[in-house]
């Protein structure tokens, strides 16, 4: 039976960076206090002009030139991210033009922080079915065009990268294992950009108002997260038979140190299986998962045989996993 197996990775972050001294300027905060309820040090900024698919291009050139393969060998472009250059076309078509990949379809995936895992999902699935043979997934995100620089409980929280990866078909034990979907939008409002869409369009009331930027619970955001995640991975591994020391490596989003290692604590995994570098990037949304998937698989830490397990949160709320089979 066909599956989709990750054959490249590449990721890319913007040169600036943001530290919390930087923050200390800026908004009545602290170093010592965002470390120590976030684990951040420092996230990157889009320079002015960049935007969300030219973050994407980089980093799919960097999956593509370590796949050996060129843009025209692809056959489907999916791109995870709610920041897209704009509200349409799709991010995925502009980054399908930027890339000369012509005989590519292209569309994009909104699952919030969920989205890359939601993307791998879809992939695997077109790929089972036997519709495209080789797909180029990327989560992109711009958080510093949406996040309120006045509110200091959000503001701290977020920073900008890219991460892709190439998709292709095999009959081989490697690849996506399984993977499980999940969402709850009765809790829509507790992380949400009210305005710009048809519920709350464009006017001098949404802008008074500061609908235009995300707002989030964090207190409700952590409770809903712990207490999915945990469910999730129960779940998955039991679906597949696993138990938590079989696997070699654990890519949780990095939304909040102290959620990844809870959760590393309730499998019993020594943290050196467990990607932390939200201190480096803090919470780049759709793109942390595959930002640390390459750093990870560029650093060597993964072989063939090895099981790797995806987690991701988001607004929707959506959260996901992903097994895979190096």
């Amino acid at each position: 039976m066909l599956k989709a197996k990750i054959i490249a990775t590449g990721s890319y972050l913007p040169e600036k960076r943001l530290t919390n001294f930087d923050f200390e300027k800026m908004i009545d905060t602290s170093d010592d206090w965002i470390t120590e309820r976030t684990g951040i040090k420092e996230r990157r900024i889009a320079e002015d002009g960049q935007s969300t698919s030219d973050l994407a291009y980089e980093a799919s050139k960097n999956a593509l030139r370590q796949a050996g393969l060129e843009a025209d060998d692809l056959d489907l472009i999916i791109v995870a991210t709610v920041t897209g250059d704009m509200i349409f076309p799709a991010t995925a078509c502009l980054l399908q033009n930027l890339l000369s990949a012509k005989k590519a379809a292209a569309f994009d995936i909104n699952a919030v922080c969920s989205g890359f895992v939601y993307g791998l999902s879809v992939a695997n699935s077109f790929i089972r079915a036997g519709t495209y043979k080789r797909i180029l997934l990327v989560g992109a995100e711009i958080y510093s065009r949406i996040i309120d620089w006045e509110d200091r409980t959000t503001c701290i929280l977020f920073g900008d990268g890219a991460g892709a990866v190439i998709l292709e078909a095999t009959d081989g034990d490697s690849g996506i294992v399984s993977t499980r979907l999940c969402s709850d939008g009765s809790l829509w409002e507790i992380l949400t950009l009210p305005g710009g869409g048809s519920k709350y369009p464009p006017s001098e009331e949404t802008i008074r108002k500061r609908l235009h930027f995300l707002k989030m619970n964090g207190k409700e955001i952590f409770k809903a997260a712990v207490k999915a995640l945990q469910t999730l991975v129960d779940d998955t591994l039991k679906e597949n038979n696993l138990k938590p020391s079989q696997l070699s490596v654990l890519i949780l989003h990095q939304a909040n140190l102290r959620i990844i290692q809870a959760a590393a604590a309730r499998l019993g995994l020594p943290m050196d299986k467990v990607v932390v570098n939200i201190d480096k990037y803090g919470n780049t949304s759709a793109a942390s998962v595959p930002i640390a998937l390459d750093e990870v698989v560029r650093a060597g830490k993964v072989k063939e045989g090895d099981y790797i397990l995806l987690e991701a949160f988001g607004g929707g709320l959506t959260w996901a996993s992903a097994l895979i089979k190096w």
